[in-house]
């Protein structure tokens, strides 16, 4: 009888990681006791997508982004455990940056086989390797220093811990994790705090937030974690100005990432502990871009007023312009932008766009929306799509403006001598940057992908002083991809402009109809109030 209730309880285990964790599995809490694992509200957030994702693919492919000690490594090894033990023929590979990491990972799961009260027979058992004798599966822990490790191993579960942080990374990346198959029940986990916007982990979590490839993006905010929290003393309160080192005051963190008073009161003595904001948004990140601030302070267009735009809503008031970033079968996006004043309202993007494929899709977004007009970047493929574009139809001739980006700025056309934007390109960013910290403030999606293209170009040093942005070839050569969508906001400000017959009760126009001069004809006699800026191009 016993044996049948311990092989149920085994089946059903099998398929309830949360049970097989309360009743089999223990670990050493930061008190120093020995405690069953019960999923924190971070382990159970990760486990609720890894199986969303398990469901929908039939195989796991993810990348947690993390503060300290928030108890990702601890899930991973306890959900790797699980499998190992209660299936055969199962292989699990740790791959840690540092011998202590994989000491201490190998310790947790040690710890989990000890007190596990129906652990499998052992068979191999040393202080890198842990055999299940009977089951035929193996649990392996390495460390990943400047040679590759796994290329000839055959992995179906695969815990890249402190990923951020491997020796040569590019290397394990392209052994240890093309070492797991695409098959179903195949799992590939990679967690890490960050470590600077570039290299290989900040690569593929950039990808993970455009939804590039199969790998989803997981992230933890430091106050998820009820430990970070202290009680709040007499007198205590939020301050208004912004302290030195800081990129937003107290209040406004707080109001931005809805933080509860009392983790508010453990992040200021943690500041002062670390003496540095930077360095806590780094370790202690409440989203995605913060956990890379630290080490972005030479992003031409800084994190904060990005995050400012994406948490404000503004009405979309003003003539609507298109801005386009055309990109060909590789591995860019073909991006679009539409913004009207102050409110970009959405942006879009598609991949391996043959030339016609993309005529077509700017060929229905202007038939439906009726822009003002359609900026292109005529870089790569964008000089046939505006060429076709313009045969297509007359009226396009006006609409659709080409835009160089490596050409010489208006600003320099016009004032050669004088320091400011050398090309095309760095204008239209330096306008983005303007109109990020209008006074009247702006409003962009809320989306990660957007923030990370805006942030991601670097300044430039010129010995003229002009203004030069990095190339999208340098910015790829320190892993970072191209910033397609940014590039199409910045499109949309290329054309200065001023379009003063707009009103917002502005009549739907047909482009099939005889002459574009009817387009102008529609258009009430006045500039709607909400759109008038000290900088009349910003509309």
């Amino acid at each position: 009888m016993a044996e049948q209730q311990a092989l149920s309880k085994l089946l059903s285990y099998r398929q309830n990681l949360k049970e097989h964790a309360r009743d089999c599995l223990v670990v050493r809490a930061k008190d120093r006791q020995v405690v069953p694992l019960i999923l924190n509200r971070a382990q159970l957030y990760i486990h609720k997508r890894l199986e969303e994702q398990k469901a929908r693919l039939g195989f796991v492919r993810a990348i947690i982004l993390k503060g300290r000690q928030q108890g990702a490594s601890t899930y991973v090894a306890g959900r790797f455990y699980s499998k190992a033990s209660l299936f055969k023929n199962t292989n699990v590979f740790i791959l840690a940056h540092e011998q202590p990491a994989s000491d201490a990972l190998f310790d947790i799961v040690s710890r989990y086989h000890t007190n596990n009260p129906l652990a499998p027979a052992t068979g191999k058992s040393n202080v890198k390797e842990l055999e299940f004798k009977f089951l035929k599966s193996r649990y392996i822990v390495a460390t990943a220093g400047a040679k590759a490790t796994g290329r000839s191993r055959t992995i179906d579960f695969l815990h890249g811990s402190e990923c951020a942080f491997w020796t040569n990374a590019s290397e394990h990346f392209a052994s240890s994790v093309q070492a797991v198959p695409e098959l179903p029940g195949t799992e590939v986990i990679l967690e890490s705090t960050a470590n600077g916007p570039e290299g290989e982990f900040y690569e593929r979590v950039m990808n993970a937030v455009a939804g590039v490839g199969d790998y989803i993006l997981i992230f933890i905010p430091w106050f998820w974690s009820p430990e970070y929290s202290r009680p709040i003393p007499p007198g205590f309160e939020l301050s208004g100005e912004i302290p030195d080192g800081a990129i937003m005051s107290d209040q406004e963190y707080q109001q931005l990432h809805n933080v509860p008073m009392g983790h508010m009161v453990w992040r200021r003595a943690k500041i002062a502990e670390l003496r540095s904001h930077k360095l806590f948004m780094q370790e202690y990140p409440a989203d995605v871009h913060e956990a890379f601030q630290s080490t972005s302070a030479d992003s031409y267009i800084e994190s904060m007023p990005v995050l400012r735009a994406r948490k404000r809503t503004r009405e979309p008031l003003g003539p609507l312009i298109i801005g386009a970033d055309p990109a060909g079968p590789g591995g860019d996006r073909f991006a679009v932008a539409w913004r009207r004043g102050l409110c970009v309202e959405r942006v879009e993007y598609r991949n391996k766009l043959e030339t016609l494929e993309a005529v077509e899709w700017l060929h229905s977004i202007i038939q439906e929306d009726d822009p003002a007009v359609v900026n292109i970047d005529a870089g790569g493929i964008g000089a046939s799509v505006i060429s076709v574009l313009r045969q297509r139809d007359s009226r396009y001739k006006r609409l659709v403006k080409a835009v160089n980006f490596g050409g010489k700025s208006q600003h320099k056309l016009a004032k050669p001598g004088v320091p400011g934007p050398k090309n095309r390109r760095a204008e239209i960013w330096t306008r983005l940057k303007e109109w990020l910290s209008l006074e009247e403030g702006v409003s962009l999606p809320d989306e990660d992908v957007i923030q990370a293209d805006i942030i991601a170009p670097r300044l430039k040093k010129t010995l003229s002083n002009d203004i030069l942005l990095e190339s999208k070839e340098e910015m790829r050569a320190r892993g970072v991809r191209s910033p397609d969508l940014a590039d199409a906001i910045c499109l949309t400000f290329a054309d200065l402009r001023h379009i003063k017959n707009w009103s917002s009760k502005k009549k739907r126009v047909n482009f099939g109809t005889p002459d574009m001069k009817q387009v102008q004809e529609v258009r009430c006699q006045r500039v709607h109030p909400a759109t008038k800026s000290r900088n009349g191009w910003m509309i």
